[in-house]
């Protein structure tokens, strides 16, 4: 006779991103689907060097245990690297997890009971709500447009919903839509927050990858209450596999955060988070992100001219300033997830990720998230032109 699960389980379904992984065998596959780094930027000899040393009887202690919060001079070199983008940390202030996704989870099992209203944008990161769901709330959505969430929608939003305890919001390089928030939005987002008594999670993984336009300042720099849990992390700027993240918090805030941390797993790996300070200490990471900067802006260039190139009118892209991902928008009536099932795979062989996964509210068919970090130049161009004509003989009868 099989278990009876927690009523929790019903809000837990695979990742659309991880049931594309089912394509992974086709050799003429190109993927626009996942989400992950260039593996040819990352520093293979740097981290070699570093492992090599540290896996010698004379720092065993790299594999030994180490506090839950994560080695302290690590979290200070966190805070040094926070300091200088403007956000006022210290090592007290940081949190080592595993990823930004422990971050998102950690964050859901400290503050969402069953029912409670949370906040995100419409569209939203899917694996945020992969992390929330298990909690049971209810959601309340933010129209996002070409300067991010938009703050007016959000007041009323606000209004209608005078209960909801959290926003959750990606203000750069947003996943999946590529919009960074302004400014002006910012500003007005943290008087809301303490207005209506939010706790504001600012999800930050790309950060650091802006390719061009101007810098603004983080929500935690902004923060005038302590209201900010910021959560970022390594893997888009040094290793994903290394699993490595932070968060930012106000001290009590924090050490709740820890103690779930303790609950969760005890630490992050001893080995890692030795091996990321050694980096830090001894190499530029800036240098490095310089050059996956570079990179990234390049592949960036390629896609959206392909897809202005090849896409047929009536299918639009946003244009991101920097991050890893364009959100594609088709004409109404078109379904990009059975567009995938029945054409991009099997006759194009190329994959993306359809846009309803994204949505916490009502789902809209006609949206996709492309990735463009992990796919050569080349494949790029081949994969946007397969899908351009293909998408030219399913679109014409929707905008004509």
């Amino acid at each position: 006779m099989p278990p009876t699960f927690a009523s929790r389980m019903d809000r837990v379904r695979p990742s659309a991103i991880r049931e594309l992984l089912i394509y992974g065998a086709d050799p003429e596959l190109i993927a626009f689907g996942g989400g992950y780094p260039d593996q040819s930027l990352f520093p293979i000899d740097e981290l070699r060097g570093i492992y090599d040393e540290l896996l010698r009887a004379e720092h065993a202690d790299a594999l030994q245990y180490t506090t839950s919060d994560g080695l302290p001079e690590l979290r200070a070199a966190i805070a040094e690297r926070l300091r200088a983008d403007g956000t006022p940390a210290t090592a007290d202030d940081v949190l080592v997890v595993h990823g930004g996704q422990q971050g998102l989870d950690l964050v859901a099992k400290l503050m969402i009971d069953p029912g409670d209203t949370i906040v995100v944008e419409d569209p939203t990161f899917l694996g945020a709500l992969v992390a929330f769901n298990p909690f049971q709330p209810r959601y309340a959505t933010v129209r996002i447009d070409a300067d991010g969430l938009d703050t007016d929608d959000l007041a009323g939003v606000l209004r209608a919903h005078p209960g909801a305890s959290v926003l959750y919001t990606v203000p750069d390089f947003h996943n999946p839509t590529g919009v960074t928030l302004s400014l002006a939005r910012r500003r007005r987002l943290i008087e809301l927050a303490n207005e209506h008594d939010l706790l504001v999670v600012e999800d930050s993984p790309y950060r650091e990858l802006r390719f061009e336009g101007e810098h603004v300042p983080t929500l935690r720099s902004l923060d005038t209450e302590g209201r900010v849990v910021q959560i970022g992390t390594f893997s888009k700027i040094l290793a994903p596999g290394m699993r490595l993240g932070w968060m930012v918090a106000s001290p009590d805030v924090l050490a709740r955060l820890g103690l779930l941390k303790l609950a969760a797993d005890t630490q992050s790996s001893t080995l890692n988070m030795t091996a990321a300070l050694r980096f830090l200490q001894r190499h530029d990471i800036d240098a490095h992100i310089d050059r996956v900067r570079a990179v990234y802006r390049g592949k960036r260039d390629t896609m959206l001219a392909a897809m202005d190139e090849h896409f047929p009118p009536g299918v639009t892209h946003t244009s991101p300033d920097g991050g890893l991902f364009t959100w594609v928008t088709f004409p109404g009536g078109f379904d990009a997830a059975r567009f995938l099932r029945e054409v991009a795979v099997p006759d194009a062989h190329v994959t993306y990720v359809p846009g309803e996964p994204f949505f916490a509210g009502e789902s809209r068919s006609n949206h996709a998230r492309f990735n463009f970090s992990n796919v050569s130049k080349a494949d790029i161009v081949d994969g946007i032109r397969r899908l351009g004509e293909r998408l030219t003989e399913r679109t014409a009868p929707l905008v004509g």
